[in-house]
């Protein structure tokens, strides 16, 4: 006969694992049955494995085997899948009543819940880190994004270990957990191969990674990661779209974890890259849009508010707030920017469209498994309002942005059949943001205006929601996503993860609204705050101050000078109706309260200052190479993010290789950036060459005359810089062994960044070329002994 094992201080080690008595049952079947009652605690993570019982039997067949140990997810704990739009507006998609076909976010809605008082922080890495946690962006220490992080508390870019992401607190409660798409919210001297990568998809909790680290990124050639490890994509494909292949990735992965287990619920995070610029899309479906748009921007707002009040997202009696100044009337441009801006607003259509298309194939697999009605499935249509970067005309480059480069509309005529295209990294005119954002006035960067942080949700979960196709009016923030998410799958937020205190989570669940239309609002205050732009919301009252617009190159003024304005949004809900003047006491006490707030969160002190914090001396934060002014690769190495890449930019420079080389050198040195602005030193046919593209619009190239001969040679470039300001150009020379082969002028260089994608490459060119003297034969044909590139 067997014998029980005798434990010391026994206890149930399923229950524990579960939180469930054993009359209970978990999601899936037990593998072993156990004795006893014992409550887990899930506010203690990981969940600690109970010590093992003390065995006195000498024969192990003697013996009962223990029950194993596992952490099980709670009793039906529903799949989740959170589904996030890149920098699309409120009034864009057809189930907001925009004009942009969106047919799977009208499937959700119908069966699910829109949340037409949902709000985003303004901002792509804020509202990324505040959705995935719970807390503010500034406790995440994300007050903007990434790539202009600062010293100070509340803007790092490091997220403090006293803050969890949804994702790790669900894995270490029993669920598979996978990330795709865009993460934007690991600090930019952190994406280096050195990392460290704590705050890395796959170090914040997401057990599968595929998509890329930063910002934006090329649609047709994305610089993609699979964990931390760069990968080539099948881009020479003419039908490759980033977006399509990110959506392949997650079906696979998940047909993958529900084959091997289906009783296991899993946590998807699908952040598209789209709707961000470059606006890139299938041609096919810019198509679709030809001609829709000719009514021009000041009637599409029209038409959309129309639209709002008759789907019942917006309230009878909504008045369509005023347009900014800046914004020009459509009837007052000329045909050429007509023509233009239709163009554009086709494009964005299509890449929207062709976003929510995908999106569907994710919910058609759902529901063909079985899997969708036990899903939380959370559909959010935008992180900020749609963006009006692209300045009053577009832009076919959005590098020009980033670099302080105004385009002209005749550069954008030129490559107007290109728009779309990876011929293109294009931007629409601010315009056909406002439109998007109907009916507010502003538009992403705006912390201080619903235009800048209204987005609309869906929410859609069959097993856990009884109300269909309803409008849910409470206001609601970002954070709230994670108690959502967490009350619905049966988990708190933890106190205590890898021995460290956690703060107390600052957002509040959303459930209490899934059935419940009229429940008071469970959210009664939220700051808002994004490069000097802020606001505070309090109990209907909404007050907010405009610093800067996002095509403003400048503050409006000092901060203390800022003129605040105040609705009622309980009254007025698209803040058509300033009533500042005729209620001072109220706002004072609102202005008051916002500095309470800010000082609460570490918002501040503020720090108005945007493009020029891309520089990290500039914004007082490290950078991967610890400040040093030379490095030195002594192999191939590929697709360096610019953030982990020696910056050259703004001074004199040497790039010198030492290689060795064939009758017929070929191939790229070192390189940086790609098609729409960089630099590459390479060998032409065996002529040592460099080339500057200047933002895809001039080109500089320095020759030698000779090719070289097979064998031993140190090539060097060296550029002096003529000082008196950034982005200012100088004199490049090539030496081989020493002797000068060639020397130019290049007139201009970018004073803050070659693009947010395309990286730096010794021995290669990855993504898109530089140059187009070697596309698709940029790959180094000699041996690289030793490259170093060095700011003088």
């Amino acid at each position: 006969m067997k014998s029980p094992i005798k434990a010391v201080g026994a206890i149930c080690a399923l229950a524990l694992l579960s939180g469930c008595t054993p009359a209970e049952k978990t999601r899936g079947t037990p593998t072993s049955e156990v004795a006893g009652s014992t409550q887990m605690d899930r506010t203690v993570l990981p969940i600690h494995e109970p010590l093992p019982a003390t065995i006195t039997e000498l024969d192990a067949r003697n013996v009962e085997k223990p029950a194993r140990f596992e952490v099980r997810a709670p009793e039906n704990a529903p799949n989740v899948v959170i589904v996030l739009i890149d920098d699309i507006g409120f009034g864009h998609s057809s189930a907001f009543g925009g004009p942009i076909h969106m047919p799977t976010l009208e499937k959700l809605a119908a069966n699910g819940l829109k949340y037409n008082r949902f709000h985003t922080t303004a901002l792509c890495s804020p509202t990324r880190t505040a959705l995935i946690t719970g807390y503010n962006h500034h406790s995440n220490n994300a007050g903007a994004i990434m790539e202009i992080a600062t010293a100070f508390p509340g803007n790092t870019g490091a997220r403090p270990q006293s803050i969890t992401p949804i994702p790790d607190v669900l894995r270490m409660n029993g669920y598979n957990t996978a990330a795709f798409g865009k993460y934007h919210e690991t600090a930019p001297w952190e994406v280096s191969v050195s990392g460290p990568f704590d705050r890395w998809p796959t170090g914040s909790g997401f057990e599968k990674f595929y998509g890329f680290i930063g910002g934006e990124t090329n649609q047709w050639h994305p610089l993609v990661f699979d964990g931390t490890t760069p990968v080539d994509v099948n881009d020479s494909d003419p039908n490759y779209h980033f977006t399509t292949d990110m959506t392949d990735q997650a079906m696979s992965w998940i047909s993958n974890q529900q084959a091997t287990t289906p009783d296991k619920p899993f946590f998807v995070y699908f952040a598209t890259g789209a709707t961000h610029a470059p606006h890139h899309a299938p041609k096919s479906f810019i198509d679709k849009y030809k001609g829709q748009f000719s009514m021009g921007w000041d009637a599409l707002r029209e038409q959309t508010l129309e639209r709002q009040i008759e789907l019942g997202v917006v309230p009878k009696g909504t008045k369509l707030a005023p347009k900014p100044e800046a914004i020009k009337d459509w009837a007052a441009l000329t045909a050429d920017e007509k023509r233009l801006f239709e163009r554009q607003m086709e494009v964005f259509a299509g890449f929207a469209e062709h976003t929510d298309q995908e999106v569907g194939r994710l919910v058609s697999m759902l529901e063909e498994m079985g899997e969708l009605d036990n899903t939380l499935f959370l559909y959010i249509v935008g992180d900020n309002g749609s963006s009006a970067e692209g300045g009053s005309i577009g832009m076919f480059n959005e590098n020009t942005y980033f670099n302080g480069i105004q385009e002209t509309l005749e550069m954008q005529l030129e490559r107007i059949e290109a728009l779309g295209s990876d011929e293109c990294y294009s931007h629409f005119a601010a315009g056909w943001a406002v439109a998007g954002n109907a009916p507010f006035t502003w538009t992403k960067q705006v912390a201080s205006n619903f235009g800048g942080t209204r987005n609309g949700m869906v929410m859609h979960w069959p097993k856990g929601i009884k109300a269909k196709n309803e409008v849910r009016s409470q206001f609601h923030h970002v954070i709230d996503v994670a108690p959502t998410v967490y009350e619905a799958a049966g988990v708190p937020a933890p106190k205590m993860v890898y021995g460290v205190e956690q703060r107390p989570i600052e957002g509040v669940s959303m459930a209490y609204s899934f059935d419940q239309a009229q429940a008071p609002d469970a959210r009664k205050t939220q700051y808002f705050e994004m490069i000097g732009n802020r606001a505070i919301y309090h109990e209907g009252w909404f007050a907010g101050t405009i610093h800067k617009a996002p095509w403003e190159l400048h503050p409006r003024g000092p901060l203390t000078e800022d003129v605040w304005e105040l609705y009622n949004v309980n009254e007025d809900f698209s803040q058509a109706n300033n009533v500042a003047a005729q209620n001072p006491e109220k706002l004072e006490e609102l202005k008051k309260l916002f500095m309470t707030e800010a000082a609460k969160y570490h918002v501040l002190p503020i720090d108005d200052r945007s493009i020029e914090r891309f520089d990290n001396v500039i914004a007082g934060r490290p950078d991967a190479l610890g400040g040093r002014a030379s490095v030195t690769y002594r192999a191939p190495a590929y697709k360096i993010l610019e953030n982990a890449f020696i910056n050259l930019k703004n001074s004199s420079y040497t790039v010198e290789a030492e290689v060795e080389i064939g009758a017929n050198g070929q191939g790229v040195i070192a390189c940086q950036g790609g098609d729409f602005g960089g630099w590459s030193l390479f060998l032409n046919n065996g002529v040592p060459t460099f080339e500057y593209n200047w933002l895809g619009i001039e080109r500089y190239r320095i020759a030698a005359t000779q090719k070289l001969k097979p064998g031993v040679h140190k090539i060097t470039f060296d550029f002096a810089y003529d000082g008196g300001g950034r982005g200012k150009g100088g004199m490049g020379a090539i030496l081989v062994d020493g002797v000068k082969m060639a020397e130019g002028r290049i007139e201009k260089t970018e004073e803050n960044t070659y693009g947010l994608d395309d990286p730096g490459d010794i021995g290669g060119d990855s993504n898109s070329p530089v140059s187009e003297s070697y596309r698709g034969k940029a790959r180094f044909n000699g041996t690289l002994k030793k490259v170093t590139l060095a700011r003088k």
